[in-house]
């Protein structure tokens, strides 16, 4: 019996990402955009029309990720404005800066904007609860995906839990419908501090399409501070590590 599952194993290969830092995904990936300023205006502006979030602006050029369904349609109406590269790196400890303007070439990761009781309580050991807000189920499959045999988030002592008595955090993805609202109050309050609170998922972030919807209810952003924003859409599983690692202290953004 045991001689199929070796050879169904043997056959799989290596599948665990030994080095996570040394990942570089394929082209097809859009992660972190570049913008170009051109004198001529036209085909930005045709993008920032076309753009279904607004995330686009073409005076002055800029780009929300935290607005952006990573859809490619700016850079394909604007190829000389805009280009996706593969850099997953896009995770920010504030909502500003995942702005991007022209001539950026990453994005931000400024420590000063973390609290020092972070790295210091969670720096070796986190432990999260996933709520989803209202989400459509793909942020949450990425999430799932950190902790799979290829990425292996367990690995840095990160893990979901089921309770948010045994989280050090909450993590939040989808637009924040009214219906939730009430719940995430009360999950997020079951957390002991000190606690973190990261936003994964453009729909998170600002909305998404849902933005105007009167179906959603973001109040909770008023009385919380986020500690780290993940756009994305979904939000890919190497945006999500890097992001809980910059935020630990255990990797910089280089």
């Amino acid at each position: 019996m045991i001689l199929p599952k070796i050879r169904v194993l043997r056959s799989h290969g290596q599948q665990a990402i030994e080095d996570l830092d040394a990942v570089e995904l394929t082209e097809e990936f859009r992660g972190r955009p570049e913008l170009t300023f051109t004198e001529d205006t036209t085909e930005a502006e045709r993008a920032e029309a076309l753009c279904p979030t607004g995330a686009f602006r073409a005076d002055p050029l800029e780009l929300d990720l935290g607005r952006c369904l990573f859809c490619g349609e700016c850079a394909r109406v604007a190829p000389r404005n805009v280009r996706f590269t593969n850099d997953y790196r896009i995770g920010s400890p504030t909502r500003e800066g995942l702005v991007l303007h022209a001539g950026d070439s990453r994005v931000e990761f400024d420590p000063k904007r973390v609290r020092p009781e972070i790295r210091r309580c969670f720096r070796q050991a986190l432990q999260l609860r996933e709520v989803s807000a209202g989400g459509d189920g793909s942020v949450e499959m990425e999430l799932n995906a950190t902790g799979n045999v290829n990425f292996d988030l367990g690995r840095y002592g990160i893990g979901f839990t089921a309770s948010p008595r045994h989280a050090d955090g909450v993590v939040v993805s989808g637009p924040l419908t009214a219906q939730i609202a009430e719940a995430l109050e009360i999950c997020y309050d079951a957390v002991a501090e000190p606690k973190i609170l990261v936003m994964c998922g453009t729909e998170a972030c600002s909305g998404g399409l849902f933005a105007e919807s009167r179906a959603l209810d973001r109040s909770f952003l008023d009385s919380h501070t986020p500690d780290l924003w993940l756009p994305g859409a979904p939000t890919h599983p190497m945006t999500c590590i890097d992001g809980l690692l910059t935020l630990l202290g255990r990797k910089n953004r280089l």
